[in-house]
């Protein structure tokens, strides 16, 4: 019986993708091989519970919802992380990942949302993408870039250009918070006109950092 070391299951609102907004349970694995330097969610990186997969469908199937997102820390890391987005496709679930881009989607349901990150060189991983992914994205995908300066800014365009990334899926630019002004990365992007949809984190703030928001 496949299992899954959890750190939490909550219900709220989606605060980034182009799902922001929308009412969504959250099963957020523990483990990640990435130390981003800008990361929020350093409390998944270690402990968790170990749950089967039929109670983390039990667990989320008691908040009835129809959007169900799998995160982490980077739940790829975890074997039985495929087994489960599968299963969550067949309960009927709107099913979105979460993942760095460091560790290899072939294998991801094609049902699922991929909401993918290229790690910008203000990461401190971007050494880490894996972009043999790209490959693999489908047009209901996502690619992300979270920007904490003007250099990421450029490095992420070029990215854009390269890849031709907007002609594949959609693309996020986010501002890393605390370190990336919002409205001058607003502005970069109206001055480039760049295909590309902005966006911030809409949990922090309503909530700010906290942990199950």
């Amino acid at each position: 019986m496949a299992q899954l070391r959890i750190t939490e299951i909550f219900y709220s609102l989606q605060g980034e993708s182009n799902s922001v907004g929308l009412p969504t349970v959250f099963v957020r694995l523990t483990g990640c091989p990435l130390r981003c330097g800008y990361c929020d969610t350093s409390y998944a990186f270690k402990g968790g519970e170990w749950l089967t997969l039929e109670q983390v469908l039990e667990q989320v199937a008691a908040y009835a919802p129809h959007y169900v997102t799998v995160t982490g820390g980077e739940p790829l890391a975890q074997a039985a992380c495929l087994e489960l987005l599968t299963a969550l496709c067949d309960a009927g679930y709107r099913v979105s990942l979460e993942t760095s881009g460091a560790l290899d989607i072939a294998r991801v349901d094609p049902r699922v949302v991929n909401v993918m990150d290229l790690k910008t060189p203000g990461s401190g991983e971007a050494e880490k993408n894996l972009f043999s992914n790209i490959e693999w994205l489908k047009p209901e995908d996502q690619v992300k870039f979270v920007i904490c300066d003007a250099g990421d800014y450029a490095w992420a365009c070029e990215q854009l250009r390269s890849w031709d990334l907007d002609n594949r899926c959609e693309v996020l630019f986010s501002p890393a918070l605390g370190l990336q002004d919002a409205t001058q990365l607003a502005e970069w992007i109206l001055r480039d006109r760049l295909n590309v949809r902005f966006q911030i984190q809409l949990h922090k703030y309503l909530w700010g950092d906290v942990a199950g928001k």
